[in-house]
């Protein structure tokens, strides 16, 4: 190591953009090494190489400096012993040991060769390890839980367990243990048998406990045995015996392990006697500090000796110093290997902190951390935070996790606790030089696990070191972790009335009509009704304005300014020398944004930052990134850092307003989308320098917990989910209100001979309601029998049920404000749709259908194919279903609205058999026959669920993350599918990235593969697709639990296949004869979160294609071969190699841009717009090298591009619909293909809705009308999103700009919709005068976005109309100089 801090950090001379050029500037490579130098070894400077040279794996480390081999002069017999480890902390304990007992030299000389289990994914690594196994006598394998690589060890250990003496496994996944072999002890039987041992495996609840139980056995088990006579118990003994010896670690522990292993089994040593002594024990628990005599079992002798230390200076051990629980791992502390654990000890106490750091053998350590860390008597902890060191979660560290008892543990503890992560798979270097930053399975493992114990800020403390497997502090990263840890610490002990909070919100794009953007959140009225809380609270909130509009007011507007301004108002004006002082890295700015300030937050000589101060509240506006309104530097493949105006933001807040904590306020800002390692930063990583050493408080919209993710791993964010508004059926209005009479009338009428004329009528309406675009209808005076009439009514009416059955999510929300319980009822009815098998419980449409004689699914058919009696009885059935829950829930409220919580309420409705107001309300319908039990089944589970959406912890949870206390965490998600996301107010996490797909995703996958394959043969003339391009989300992926990963495995015929843990880690391919058709060619583009989440997924996805891809099977049955083939030939490489379809940005860099080109108008044409999605989401992921992380690889990208027949998305959710946000259109690449394509023939565009139980995929096109109608064109949803004020009229122009990148990326917009629009918010004078008045800046950009439309050939008008938005475009922008003014 010490050669690496005298020689030049040297990289390969490639232009790397933007980030890893900060890397190579060799003044940031010393904060990251230890500080003790070594000057021996700097004879010749060593060079590193990038990560992605050599074998492209995630390490380059090898075996062979594990490798000791004996020089044997005594000509004594020489034992070889193999070991395979999760991480490197026995190498240095295991090398000691040998050194030793080939010294003493007596009775053997001793050959050892060890390998990392990462090391195994190395090709020529793997070889030497079977070829060293060949002449091996003894193997040793010890925490083997990564599949794929558990197998190989398996296959290799299998084929000479018969030859080697002896095979010790110690905890590893059950195949591996298998190969235990002590003499006539052996595994093989692993849980099958009947025997204690084996016990352990089977019980799968007891997740954690496993470890536990077999330290037990391993403390009774050896005295036990020693008095059983057979060989077997003595064998079993030994075995005991060796795992005591394993965990006891030392250098000794292994000297007589090795003695006792050798002398007792290996064949040429039988007759010499080797003495041994028996295992040096050490506490299983208890608390270890570098300093102290011995170990302690109880808190308060520690305690006591703390007092007494003379090394320590008064200030820690005064009664007032923060006190830290730390949490460590027993084997580094045992092995020897604990000079990170001594570092951030040591740091710590410098910073004035006490330290309690507790360690435990096993792999639970909720118990450990009750005992030590809260007082025995006053139940209260001892600790203000807890930091564990260990990486891994709470309770069951790599192998089953139990995350209940981890999050009642820290519950109880009431704490911030935060886990940092010491690097296992990597060596320092290959982390730093590494973009994806931490490997994937240790993002799993490490990061994803922890998670879903409450656990935040992975923040990577420690190195490996590649000669001597040892770890080492990084000493800044170690710093900035203390420091964070003693700042929520703080926040428990500092007074409220002290305590001082950044509240951030957000301007996307940047305008004044827009400042305090958040996804279905009223910004400022929220801000205002928090502040309102905390100022009763006993938070200094001085000054707050009465209202939330006059805080908008307050904000937005610079009072000092005589004439127009277009500025906010300013907080402070920073000059460039004390910015300079204040941001160690704003040099590192300058490469992108030239010397400070700069022209963005600045006046030309001073940075400004925005926002107002209340007290000791101060509200900022966030800079934006900088770059929308540039077109050239939106075509660059890799993200600008953050510009100067954006770090002053920070620096002000941490160091001259010196904020306690920061609030991101919504979902979601940029900080935590900066240019970066993707997980576990280094100080080269803008997100961490942004945010410094500031607790991060962030609400999150409960909906979105992969973006939330990415703000936890990014910005190191608590986050604290918000609902989002109740959701309404989208109703009907206007013609389409009209055609629903008209269609009811027809079906009394039909029989009579007005029939015929009813349908004509019904035919105009529809078209002038342009749904003639979605049904075909007959030529108007064109004659047509009764059957043919029925037909065309019944698809009219299943349109126009759709549409008014759609849900919307209506107003935005306000934060501390849930909803009354008839607002809950829309979204009950759609919990109440699906049927939950796992709960056994049935969903009301299926029991309602069942009362009738019908199959729910068979009705859903009949309804989408238009069969007018199924359309009318789903009808009847959706009317049923509003109708019973509605009943329910006014008999589960009081006069207020309020959901009454009392059981007893609840129990008597569910007591009494006939009163049962769902029963009473169907007695009137014709499903008076409704199976009861399943009724009283659904609706207990339907008033839980009412409970948690009435919930309201929003404002709660902020006050304890503000009083440093422990929040709750939580799935975030789509409460329809899953009601555990409520209630909110939770820290939010995503899921274990090693669960999906699930096998029930795998059959709903299925089913819409089908539709869409279906639906694109009769678009494309009874012809299968040959290639499919489309998009894998995060959010989605979380919330479905994989559905759409597990499409592109159908599309493509490969199936996850799970392993003994229940995680997916492979694949494998289905016979074309259970296909029935042949494979589809696909090109995943994965989002930049997706890619972040979801790497170990890509991994699979990518080496399901290439396994396709090498079948051997005729290429009109597997068209991914079919194009690899042809691929490989034109570009001269090789198939597996052509067969590339994974695709994302480069790491640290998100979207294709497209979204801010549009949304800021800063584009030319759409060439521009496809070449920035060729540019940035042409990085691929490379199963061969995934340590390589994203390659460009833009050849391959076009010609996979070029094969695309169709293009296809997923919707997830219902309140994230097309035009809604901007990342669908941003990753939509239909008229792209257009373009790619030799034929020049525009793909079929599909979305698939799976957001209610009867699943569809429509067009594009039909998906957009189907939005417009529901949303843009409603007067329900306009008028909801007007009632909040200057921000609902933002959310209008939003939809209507998000509708012109539809029409920009895919060309799937009808004329009428932008017609029916100005229609609706131009024409009328009095809706037009609502907007200008309420947010004339937002009013400004509508008018805009329309001009645009036209003038860009999407929307074809009159001059009247075109003539009408440009004069009101002058004058709205007269009335914005006259407010500023």
């Amino acid at each position: 190591m010490a050669s690496l801090v005298s020689s030049p950090f040297t990289l390969p001379n490639s232009k790397v953009e933007h980030l890893s050029s900060i890397s190579q500037k060799h003044y940031f490579l010393h904060s990251f090494l230890p500080k003790k130098t070594n000057p021996t070894f700097s004879k010749s400077p060593k060079k590193f190489q990038c990560n992605a040279i050599g074998n492209g794996l995630f390490t380059q480390t090898t075996q062979e400096v594990r490798r000791i081999v004996p020089e044997n002069l005594k000509g004594l017999t020489t034992v070889k012993i193999v070991y395979v480890v999760l991480e490197a902390q026995y190498q240095s304990a295991l090398t000691a040991a040998v050194q030793t007992l080939n010294k003493n030299g007596e009775f053997a000389s001793f050959e050892v060769v060890g390998y990392l289990v990462e090391e195994l994914r190395d090709e020529n690594a793997y070889k030497t390890f079977c070829k060293d196994l060949e002449d091996a006598n003894i193997f040793i394998g010890s925490l083997i839980f990564v599949e794929e690589l558990a197998l190989k060890v398996k296959s290799a250990v299998e084929k000479e367990r018969d030859r080697l003496d002896a095979v010790l496994v110690f905890p590893s996944m059950p195949e591996v243990m298998r190969l235990n072999k002590l003499g006539s002890f052996s595994m093989s039987q692993l849980g099958q048998s009947k025997s204690p041992f084996f016990q352990l495996f089977k019980k799968k609840k007891s997740s954690a406990g496993f470890s536990d139980q077999m330290l037990k056995l391993v403390r009774t088990l050896p005295k036990v045995l020693k008095y059983l006579p057979s060989d077997k118990a003595q064998d079993a003994r030994l075995y005991i015996l060796s795992l005591q010896f394993w965990l006891g670690g030392s250098p000794d522990n292994l000297v007589n392990f090795l003695k006792m292993v050798s002398g007792s089994y290996v064949p040429a040593l039988k007759g010499v006697k080797m003495d041994y002594s028996d295992p040096v024990l050490y506490l299983d628990s208890g608390i270890w500090h570098p300093l102290a005599p011995c170990m302690y079992d109880d808190v308060k002798e520690y305690l006591n000796w703390y007092a007494t230390r003379r090394d320590a200076n008064e200030k820690v051990k005064s009664s007032n110093a923060p006190v830290i629980g730390l949490v460590l791992q027993r084997s580094h502390i045992v092995t020897g290997d604990e000079s990170h654990y001594v570092a951030v000890i040591m740091e710590l106490e410098a910073r004035g902190a006490k330290v309690i750091p507790i360690f435990a053998g096993g792999l639970d350590f909720s118990g450990p951390v009750e005992r030590y860390f809260t007082d025995p008597i006053t139940k209260k902890p001892f600790v203000n935070s807890v930091v564990s060191l260990t990486g891994f979660a709470l309770v069951g560290g790599p192998a089953r996790q139990d995350h209940p008892r981890a999050i009642e543990a820290l519950m109880k503890l009431d704490v911030p606790y935060i886990v940092a992560l010491p690097l296992v798979f990597q060596t320092t270097e290959e982390w730093l030089n590494s973009t994806l930053g931490l490997h994937p399975i240790q993002v799993a493992l490490q990061v994803a696990l922890p998670e879903l114990d409450g656990g935040m800020e992975p923040i990577v403390f420690s190195g490996r070191d590649p000669r001597t497997g040892k770890s080492h502090a990084l000493h800044k990263r170690v710093e900035q972790l203390c420091t964070r840890a003693i700042k929520w610490g703080e926040l428990k002990r500092k007074s409220k009335a002290e305590k001082k909070l950044a509240i951030t919100v957000f301007s996307f794009p940047p305008d004044k009509g827009n400042v305090g953007t958040a996804a279905y959140l009223n910004v400022f009225a929220s801000i205002y009704s928090v502040l309102k809380d905390l100022k009763k609270d006993g938070y200094n909130v001085e000054g707050l304005p009465e209202t939330s509009a006059e805080l908008i007011e307050e904000v937005i507007h610079d009072k000092e300014a005589q004439f127009s301004s277009p500025n906010l108002n300013v907080a402070y004006k920073m000059n460039v020398r004390e910015y300079q002082k204040l941001t160690p890295y704003a040099t590192a700015l300058e490469e992108n944004w030239g010397k400070a300030p700069g022209n963005l937050n600045s006046d030309g000589e001073n940075l400004l930052v925005y926002g107002k101060q209340y007290g000791n509240v101060f509200i900022g506006v966030q800079p934006t990134f900088g770059y929308e309104g540039d077109p050239m530097r939106l075509l660059f493949s890799k993200s600008a850092s953050p510009h100067h105006g954006f770090a002053a933001y920070y620096s002000f807040v941490e160091k001259i307003f010196k904020a306690d904590a920061v609030l991101h306020f919504g979902t979601h800002g940029s900080l935590e989308f900066m240019p970066g390692k993707q997980v576990g930063m280094s100080d080269a990583c803008f997100p961490d320098s942004l945010i410094g050493n500031i607790p991060n408080i962030y609400y999150y919209a409960a909906n979105n917990p992969s973006e939330a993710t990415i703000a936890k791993r990014r910005s190191y964010a608590n986050t604290i989910s918000y609902l989002t508004p109740p959701a309404e059926n989208a109703g009907l209005y206007k013609g389409l209100k009209q055609l629903s009479e008209l269609i009811a009338s027809y079906q009394s009428l039909k029989d009579s001979g007005r029939g015929p004329q009813i349908v004509s009528s019904i035919i105009s309406t529809a078209r002038q309601c342009n749904l003639d675009k979605d049904v075909d209808l007959p030529d108007e005076g064109q004659e047509i029998d009764a059957k043919e009439r029925d037909l065309v009514v019944g698809k009219v009416y299943s349109k126009i049920m759709e549409i008014e059955s759609r849900l919307l999510p209506c107003g935005l929300h306000i934060i501390g404000e849930p909803p009354t319980a008839m607002e809950a009822v829309a979204t009950l009815v759609n919990i109440a749709a699906l049927d939950r098998a796992e709960d056994d419980i049935s969903s009301l449409p299926s029991i309602l259908a069942a009362t009738v004689g019908r199959n729910i699914e068979e009705i859903y058919r009949g309804n989408d194919n238009g069969v007018l009696r199924d359309v009318e009885l789903l009808r009847q059935i959706t009317e049923a279903s509003r109708g019973a829950i509605s009943a329910f829930v006014e008999r589960s409220t009081n006069s207020k609205g309020q959901v009454v919580d009392n059981s007893d309420k609840l129990t008597s409705l569910l007591g009494f058999g006939i009163n049962e107001p769902w029963i009473q309300y169907l007695s009137n319908t014709q499903f008076y026959r409704a199976d009861r039990e399943k009724l009283r089944v659904l609706f207990q589970f339907l008033g839980e669920c009412l409970k948690l959406i009435v919930a309201n912890n929003e404002v709660g949870s902020l006050k304890q993350a503000l009083e440093g206390k422990y929040v709750e965490p939580g799935p975030g998600g789509d409460p329809i599918r899953n009601p555990k996301v409520l209630p909110t107010g939770k820290n939010i996490h995503a899921l274990d990235p090693q669960a999906i797909p699930t096998t029930a995703a795998l059959q709903s996958a299925k089913i819409v593969v089908e539709r869409l394959l279906e639906r694109q043969k009769v678009d494309n003339g009874g012809k299968y697709p040959e290639t499919v391009a489309l998009v894998l989300w995060g959010t989605d992926n979380i919330k479905t639990y994989g559905e759409s990963l597990a499409q592109v495995m159908w599309m493509i015929g490969v199936r996850p296949v799970s392993d003994t843990l229940g995680r997916v880690n492979r694949v494998e391919p289905v016979s074309l004869e259970e296909l029935g058709r042949p494979r589809v060619d696909v090109v995943v583009n994965c989002s930049g979160v997706f890619r972040d989440l979801f790497i170990n997924q890509m991994n699979l996805l990518d080496r399901g294609i290439k396994m396709v891809a090498e079948l051997d099977e005729p290429e009109d049955q597997n068209f991914v071969r079919k194009h690899a083939l042809e691929q490989a030939k034109t570009l001269g490489i090789d198939v597996r190699e052509a067969a590339t379809r994974v695709f994302s940005n480069a790491s640290g860099s998100y979207s294709s841009n497209i979204n801010l080109a549009v949304e800021n108008s800063s584009w030319n044409d759409e060439k521009q717009l496809q070449d920035m999605y060729l540019s940035r989401k042409s990085f691929a992921f490379d199963c061969d090298a995934p340590g390589a992380g994203m390659m460009e690889k833009r050849k391959v990208f076009e010609m996979a591009l070029s094969t695309a027949d169709a293009t296809f998305q997923n919707l997830d959710s219902s309140e994230i619909s097309l035009t809604d946000v901007s990342h669908y259109f941003d990753s939509d690449p239909t008229n792209l293909v257009q373009n790619l394509r030799k034929d020049g023939k525009k793909p079929s565009a599909y979305i698939a809705d799976t957001t209610t139980a009867n699943a569809q995929v429509r067009t594009l096109s039909e998906t957009v009308r189907l939005d417009a109608r529901t949303k843009l064109l409603n007067p329900k949803w306009y008028e909801g999103m007007l009632s909040t004020g200057y921000e609902g009229v933002r959310e209008i122009e939003k939809r209507l700009t998000n509708t012109v990148g539809w029409s920009a990326t895919s060309g799937q917009v009808d004329n009428w919709v932008y017609e029916e629009a100005n229609t609706t918010f131009i024409k009328d004078e009095e809706m037009l005068n609502r907007l200008m008045n309420t947010n004339p800046n937002s009013f400004r950009k509508l008018l805009q976005t329309f001009l645009e439309a036209n003038g860009r050939g999407y929307w074809d008008t009159s001059e009247e109309n075109i003539e009408k938005l440009k004069q009101l475009y002058s004058e709205v922008e007269d009335k914005i100089e006259g407010i500023d003014r």
